[in-house]
């Protein structure tokens, strides 16, 4: 093989860093322009061509944004401080002990039933959860052994235990698998799409077996963040907590969003943000949405965007929030007994009368 092809083997297209990170397009020129990172070559046609290098570094950005760190902070470190930073990361996240979010309810929430307040049960210690042998079936490609030894935790434990303790920590682990080139693309999407295929099927038949019950809630995402597990797996809590969802999918329009909204009358609009997203533009996006839809609808925003849970300050600390964060999954319960204490259904009031 010659310098020239191998050279050639080893550079990839804009397209192809987007696919691989998750990183838009938009994103990556705009980092290049005000970080200096990345730092592409350009072909014949002035296309922009990434080595390896670059596509490793940005794929520990891309997990850093995840957990939580600004692009500002991190776009422009060299690897090994990325490396660093990483590490530490994952420590914090096995030392740092899941809150209750029973001990979260801002201080202006109305006073809700005891059984609302009590303290969430946290996840059973004596659960075994397979997640290297779930690892071990993903790197061999056996789908369907996947598939079938999850479901089998499912059965045994329950829906909100495989995603609290198993899903969870297996996102943690392909995402770490993926990132350290253990893990092809391709490999990844096979994990997401056994996960989505089996909570799908799970909330079907929790749904199946109860009858529903307000709030009615509608989940999306907002143009430009093109990632549903989560979104699938906030769905999953509502569905428990006997929930009434309307799910739309992703990277669903604004002017859409409050159209379905009204079609569906709905008490809750829920949505899911990735780091990756400018805070500037979620914020927008929630303000936006705010503006346009009627007072009685709530907005639940979630995800690990860091805008969403900083403390508003001055006049705006004392007033109704424009929106709820969702900071964890068991968030979704204490929102849901929050709601159900002090709200009336959309759905259940009369419809306007036609002018």
């Amino acid at each position: 093989m010659t310098s020239s092809s191998l050279s050639a083997a080893t550079r990839h297209t804009i397209a192809d860093v987007e696919r691989d990170t998750g990183l838009s397009k938009d994103t990556l020129r705009v980092w290049e322009r005000r970080y200096g990172f990345p730092t592409p070559e350009r072909d014949a046609l002035g296309e922009r061509q990434y080595d390896d290098a670059q596509l490793l570094r940005l794929r520990h950005i891309r997990r850093l944004l995840d957990a939580g760190h600004r692009p500002g902070g991190v776009v422009a470190l060299p690897l090994e401080k990325l490396l660093e930073l990483g590490t530490q990361a994952q420590r914090e996240q096995i030392q740092t002990p899941p809150r209750n979010p029973a001990d979260a309810l801002p201080a202006a929430c109305p006073a809700l039933p005891a059984r609302a307040r009590r303290r969430l049960p946290a996840a059973d210690a004596a659960h075994a959860v397979p997640v290297e042998h779930w690892m071990q079936l993903l790197r061999q490609h056996q789908a369907h052994d996947l598939r079938r030894a999850m479901n089998q935790y499912l059965l045994a434990h329950g829906l909100a235990a495989l995603i609290r303790d198993g899903v969870i920590a297996m996102n943690v682990r392909v995402g770490q698998s993926w990132l350290d080139g253990q893990l092809a693309v391709f490999e990844e999407h096979l994990y997401t799409e056994v996960v989505q295929a089996l909570l799908r099927s799970a909330m079907a038949q929790v749904a199946a077996n109860q009858p529903r019950q307000p709030p009615r809630v509608l989940l999306t995402t907002v143009p430009g963040e093109p990632h549903a597990l989560g979104l699938l797996m906030a769905e999953s809590f509502m569905v428990l907590a006997g929930c009434d969802t309307v799910a739309l999918g992703v990277q669903t329009p604004l002017p859409d969003i409050v159209a379905a909204a009204s079609a569906y009358r709905v008490d809750v609009v829920a949505l899911s943000f990735t780091a990756v997203q400018n805070p500037r533009d979620v914020l927008a996006a929630l303000a936006q949405l705010r503006e346009r839809l009627p007072a009685s609808v709530e907005i639940w925003a979630g995800g690990q965007c860091p805008a969403l849970y900083r403390q508003p300050r001055g006049p705006r600390a004392t007033q109704a929030p424009a929106f709820w964060p969702m900071g964890q999954l068991d968030d979704i319960t204490t929102g849901v007994a929050r709601w159900r204490a002090g709200a009336v259904p959309l759905h259940a009031q009369p419809a306007p009368e036609a002018a």
